[in-house]
């Protein structure tokens, strides 16, 4: 048996610079963190004539074509991966549609594991890129590719996403004080709720598209905001680094109605009267994760527990998508 993970991710600045229908115009700017949260995939060479797909459903078909799953079934085309008699089935520490970029790291590990499948060596970088050509190109989905690169490369990672469509990823320069510092003091707690990405960022990208200026400006902004968080880390300063979190919220808030609600607002309040320097909603929004930066870390747990949210603790990631067994 074949078994792939791939880590979630979160985000520290510059979150949504990275759609096309921003960066091919204006350059995007980001800085990721992977974390130890996990998506896996399983494969297993069987004696039955069919493909076994197992996920919240289950599948069992005789060719690629009939596979109901859209990235499973591209990643077997992207692959070549033509012939049945295999099992594919997946689980994840977190569910999906909670901010963490689920479906990028699904995308990877996948591909992951059938590239393993065929014995084929893949370098991070292209893995992220077929990742994105699967879900941004052949599915079309209206999103960015944060998450397929922080999930095939891992640790705390910047990215340049140029007008002429190549990505470059280098790591972030903190020192070991400052990242120990950072991973103690980062907390994140579960809305509750779950959503679509893909629904949230559509409006984005579709005023994007038409370069809307209020979008636009606020995109610069946010891209602004991802490099003074990246000289803050690497100058140790997390308490500007708070504080910037705090300002990317207030604003990436103006993009869409549908980023928070009164309940998320309420929960957000609370958390700067308890102990956050800073925080902000992981992902397009809607629901999810909160993360905050908090120096009284007891005190925001308690505040944050009594109104019923749910801590989920992590350190980060440095091996990105990764075969566990082969």
């Amino acid at each position: 048996m074949l078994i792939t993970r791939s880590p979630l991710r979160i985000s520290f600045g510059g979150g949504g610079t990275d759609l096309p229908s921003y960066y091919l115009k204006h350059s995007g700017f980001l800085i990721a963190a992977a974390i130890d949260k996990y998506v896996y995939i399983t494969l297993h060479q069987t004696f039955v004539p069919e493909l076994i797909i197992k996920y919240s459903k289950l599948e069992r078909v005789r060719s690629v074509a009939e596979v109901e799953h859209p990235i499973i079934r591209e990643a077997l085309r992207l692959t070549g991966i033509e012939a049945a008699s295999l099992e594919i089935a997946s689980m994840a520490d977190i569910p999906a549609g909670t901010g963490l970029g689920s479906s990028g790291s699904f995308t990877t590990a996948l591909l992951k594991a059938f590239h393993a499948h065929k014995k084929n060596l893949v370098h991070p970088a292209d893995l992220a890129k077929q990742a994105c050509e699967i879900e941004l190109n052949r599915l079309r989905e209206p999103i960015g590719k944060q998450d397929q690169y922080i999930a095939a490369f891992g640790g705390i990672t910047c990215f340049k996403f140029n007008e002429d469509g190549g990505v470059e990823a280098w790591p972030l320069k903190i020192s070991e004080e400052t990242l120990f510092n950072l991973e103690d003091n980062l907390l994140l707690f579960f809305t509750g709720y779950s959503r679509s990405a893909s629904a949230i960022l559509k409006e984005q990208d579709d005023r994007s598209k038409k370069s809307d200026k209020e979008m636009i400006d606020n995109l610069h902004l946010i891209k602004e905001l991802g490099r003074q968080s990246q000289a803050a880390l690497e100058a140790g300063d997390l308490h500007e680094f708070a504080h910037l979190m705090d300002v990317h919220w207030k604003r990436k808030k103006e993009r869409t109605s549908q980023i928070s609600n009164r309940q998320i607002n309420e929960w957000y309040d609370c958390a700067m009267t308890n102990g956050a320097l800073g925080g902000k909603l992981i992902g397009a929004g809607g629901g999810g994760f909160l993360m905050f930066y908090a120096d009284d870390k007891a005190r925001l747990r308690h505040a944050l527990r009594s109104k019923g949210l749910t801590e989920v603790r992590f350190r980060f990631d440095f091996e990105g998508t990764k075969i566990l067994n082969q």
